[in-house]
């Protein structure tokens, strides 16, 4: 294992966030403010609790789900979308370092600035509503779990993408209106049937669901089925993976 190369890619990604402060730290706390003024205010003073819990702090698990996806997304694809774009990613892939030590690198760095701004808007939400964590195990194997399923997830979308659009059309048109329709902000059991049904062919129930189980200890699905969707998404980006590295898609020409 060549632990020296994966340090040395993930301490650049890592700078890059330090330089990008405002960017990737400073819009997601001020995103989060801006939901608990909108959600929390207005609509938490009319439907005070879900599932016998505060509406401000029952959404706070699907706010850190959020950005857990969106940034995971984000920051994976484009750390390698970059290096294609400049034509550098050659000399990746002819450096001393296998795809799976670069995969760990890259992957590692977009989890951890995943779970860092996770983290942070975590504390902000403090400020505004009562927030408890029943299961703090639970709750840092399913921040972690997300977090690394969805930096794999936008790694594969990095190496997909071929320009800008194809870059941002995933996570803008389908990641964000399928985590708002996935019980973020509300219960599914508030749906009537057959829209009830129906969302649980949404993927990002079961995130939100168990992660959110993790703090309050209720959920629209079992916290069994919610881990083995994260677990098994996440051997589905690995295996595709190590398909697009055996293959050379859109790395090689």
């Amino acid at each position: 294992m060549n632990f020296r190369g994966i340090w040395a890619i993930y301490r650049t990604e890592m700078a890059r966030t330090r330089r990008t402060v405002w960017q990737s730290v400073a819009t997601p706390v001020i995103t989060t403010v801006l939901y608990f003024i909108v959600f929390g205010g207005a609509i938490g003073s009319r439907m005070k609790q879900v599932g016998g819990v505060g509406y401000g702090a029952f959404i706070v698990p699907g706010l850190i789900m959020l950005t857990l996806l969106t940034q995971g997304i984000s920051n994976a694809s484009v750390a390698i979308y970059f290096p294609k774009f400049t034509r550098t990613i050659f000399e990746l892939l002819s450096a001393p370092i296998s795809s799976t030590e670069a995969v760990f690198a890259y992957v590692g760095a977009a989890a951890t600035k995943s779970v860092m701004i996770g983290l942070i808007i975590l504390a902000t939400a403090t400020l505004f509503v009562p927030v408890r964590v029943l299961h703090p195990g639970w709750m840092v194997a399913f921040l972690l779990l997300t977090a690394v399923s969805f930096a794999l997830f936008g790694f594969i979308i990095g190496i997909w993408a071929e320009n800008f659009e194809q870059l941002a059309i995933i996570p803008s048109l389908v990641v964000t209106p399928l985590t708002f329709l996935g019980g973020a902000f509300y219960s599914i059991d508030m749906l009537p049937q057959p829209w009830r049904t129906i969302s649980l062919f949404n993927p990002v129930v079961y995130l939100v669901s168990g992660f959110r189980w993790s703090f309050y200890g209720v959920g629209d699905v079992g916290v069994a089925t919610s881990l083995g969707f994260i677990v098994a998404f996440m051997v589905l980006c690995l295996a595709l993976l190590w398909w697009i590295f055996r293959s050379g898609y859109r790395l090689k020409p």
